[in-house]
């Protein structure tokens, strides 16, 4: 079982950054691979970004790339996602999730809101 605890979130306005973290527990943090992803109010789960265990591979959505960078502190057993240059259709709920194998984990999110 891993838990997983995201902070970071608020309220910006267009232009700014947030830095999101999440902490997970439970398990070797270094065996997971860790995404985050976001739910805008009436719209479906997106992917947002991932990196593999050691940190060496990372992927973007479209939308965010260039503006977002996810990271990982193994040590800290704790992935982050910096938020950069920060629009309205950012707004949504970030959620972290881990994956091993088959098994997946997710976070209970955290709102982030960008004014224009």
């Amino acid at each position: 079982q891993v838990q997983l605890v995201e902070s970071g979130g608020g309220l910006v306005q267009a232009g700014g950054s947030l830095r999101l973290s999440c902490a997970a527990s439970g398990r070797t943090f270094s065996s997971l691979y860790m995404d985050w992803y976001r739910q805008a109010p009436g719209k479906e789960r997106e992917f947002v970004a991932s990196i593999n265990w050691s940190g060496g591979v990372t992927s973007y959505a479209a939308s965010v790339k260039g503006r977002f960078t996810i990271s990982r502190d193994n040590a800290k057993n704790t992935v982050y996602l910096q938020m950069n240059d920060l629009k309205p259709e950012d707004t949504a709920i970030y959620y972290c999730r881990a994956s091993s194998g088959t098994l997946t984990y997710w976070g209970t999110g955290i709102q982030v809101t960008v004014s224009s």
